[in-house]
């Protein structure tokens, strides 16, 4: 995973690029290359080496005058070498050169072959194409200036004084200049109408462990973030048992405010169960709060539950990485496939509830994945998300909607993924973590946290201010002082008008404090890794 840059236009100095590029430096600390084209246009590169430790350095150059950046992973990238692009002579071992070739091979229409995440730039003369992942696991921004050079970069902060409108870059399209913005990714799934096929527990189990193991391709040290919860903790075992076969161990992270935190109390079950090397981080609230500034900057976000959620994965991660380890997966997505958050429950019907997946999917890169692929990256840490597999998220998205509803299970959240991995022999995890209702990381690294936050905020707004918030903020005004106090820092750091835009707020529907945090719904049940005691269908 990387730091991407790209510059369509003369005009713009190369150490003046360079500077611009080192902004987001964090992302790839490895190694640093630039590159002007014969037409002017520059492309720029921070490195995170985590495929082809040796001989990936970007910008990678195709077979005639093309060049590419690329931030993300192809996993289907020797397949792709071994089928249609055979006859293509390859320069490096990096899983990224497929993109380039795949241009040469088909032009604009190739986005679909990629397996994988990805936000890459490809540079042909005065031809150009940026693309963005489905789903929008990797981030991508795009802008233009006053003289009209075109910008692309990982994040926001390396063109927002550049450009005179910016835009985050929306998932599932390119963008070249002949064709404008175009949506390539178009899954049947997307109309509500397709959620009719029999409910097949075998196959979500083998989808996902499919996508797991796809997702273990890397040359350094690889973790899990395990919270405890359930999707964390099925890709820890799934990957436990994988690496296990090829004779390798796992590590696995945790985070707390102490050692009676519900998510350190079942994350160290699923360990000791599992048998991972396994770490525990004890953060306090004023850790927390003392880094709440330099997140904002990282994660270019006003969003509140991704602030909450985003401190401690951003504690962790610096933890993970003085550690050695550069990748970890984690369980981003399946709440939002499944109807795993809380609220789902008070859906009206099927209908609605298959909606609110669909529409909580497509909102992903502005949450969840923008809070993973941030909070780690700030860092150089690579978080890989097996959920998001597009094969999975087919299997899930189709499977019948009654079948994913809670009510249909006596108000179990996710349970076709908790009976998929409930088997008799050689379990997958302990069945009180396997049925533990779902925590809201933010939750349950200890629920003083979020209170804390709630308290100091306040302290720093007064309520002269909060009066005059849609004033001060006319764009998504804050309704609470913590909204507030967390605006007020992204604007300090991010005052253009169009970066507010950027962000959309996580709100949970059919439930009437909109307070973002699951112990706000109603269906909330005070953190127990016991929990196994919601009567179950078998």
């Amino acid at each position: 995973m990387c730091g991407i840059l790209a510059i369509i236009g003369k005009g713009i100095a190369v150490e003046k690029a360079k500077q611009l590029s080192k902004r987001m430096n964090h992302r790839g600390p490895n190694e640093h290359d630039i590159h002007v084209t014969k037409k002017g246009h520059i492309l720029s590169h921070e490195r995170l080496s985590i495929i082809d430790l040796h001989t990936g350095k970007q910008p990678i150059k195709g077979t005639h005058d093309a060049f590419m950046v690329h931030n993300g992973e192809i996993y289907n990238h020797q397949t792709l070498k071994e089928t249609v692009l055979k006859k293509h002579t390859f320069r490096t071992q990096s899983d990224s050169e497929v993109i380039i070739h795949l241009y040469e091979e088909f032009g604009y229409d190739f986005l679909n072959k990629l397996d994988g995440v990805f936000a890459f730039v490809v540079v042909d003369g005065d031809d150009f194409i940026a693309g963005r992942d489905p789903i929008g696991v990797k981030p991508l921004y795009y802008g233009k200036d006053i003289d009209g050079r075109l910008f692309f970069a990982s994040e926001m902060k390396v063109i927002a004084d550049q450009c005179e409108e910016f835009k985050a870059f929306p998932p599932g399209h390119y963008y070249t200049p002949k064709t404008g913005l175009v949506r390539y990714y178009k899954p049947d799934w997307f109309d509500y109408k397709v959620a009719t096929e029999k409910l097949d527990y075998k196959k979500i189990r083998e989808t996902l462990i499919k996508a797991t193991k796809k997702r273990l391709m890397t040359d350094v040290p690889l973790g899990v973030l395990l919270s405890g919860g359930l999707d964390s903790s099925l890709t820890s075992s799934i990957a436990m048992r994988l690496l296990k076969e090829q004779g390798k161990s796992l590590h696995s992270f945790s985070i707390g405010l102490d050692k009676n935190s519900p998510d350190l109390i079942a994350a160290k079950k699923v360990a000791d169960f599992l048998g991972t090397k396994h770490h525990e981080l004890y953060f306090s609230i004023e850790d927390g709060l003392q880094i709440i500034d330099k997140l904002i900057w990282h994660l270019e976000t006003y969003d509140v539950t991704s602030i909450r959620a985003s401190t401690p994965m951003y504690l962790m991660s610096k933890m993970i990485t003085d550690l050695g380890v550069k990748v970890v997966l984690s369980g981003e997505g399946a709440d939002e496939m499944l109807g795993g958050y809380l609220y789902f429950a008070d859906a009206p019907n099927a209908i609605e509830f298959q909606k609110e997946t669909i529409r909580r999917i497509q909102l992903l890169s502005t949450s969840d994945c923008l809070r993973a692929d941030k909070s780690t990256m700030a860092f150089g840490l690579e978080a890989r998300v097996p959920f998001l597999d597009k094969e999975f998220l087919a299997v899930i998205m189709k499977t019948e909607t009654a079948q994913k509803q809670p009510k249909t299970y006596n108000g179990v959240e996710k349970y076709i993924l908790r009976k998929a991995f409930d088997t008799k022999e050689n379990p997958f995890l302990p069945n009180e973590v396997l049925w533990r209702q779902k925590e809201q990381f933010s939750d349950g690294v200890g629920y003083s946290w979020i209170d804390r936050l709630m308290d100091f905020c306040a302290s720093k707004v007064t309520d002269l201010e909060m009066k005059q918030a849609a004033i001060t903020y006319p764009h998504n005004a804050p309704t609470t002082k913590e909204a507030y106090y967390i605006r007020a820092i992204f604007a300090k750091h991010f005052p253009q008008k169009h970066a507010a835009k950027t962000v959309l707020k996580w709100i949970p529907k059919w439930q009437e404090n909109t307070d973002p945090s699951g112990r706000a719904n109603k269906n909330h049940i005070k953190a127990d890794v016991n929990i196994a005691k919601i009567k179950v269908h078998t």
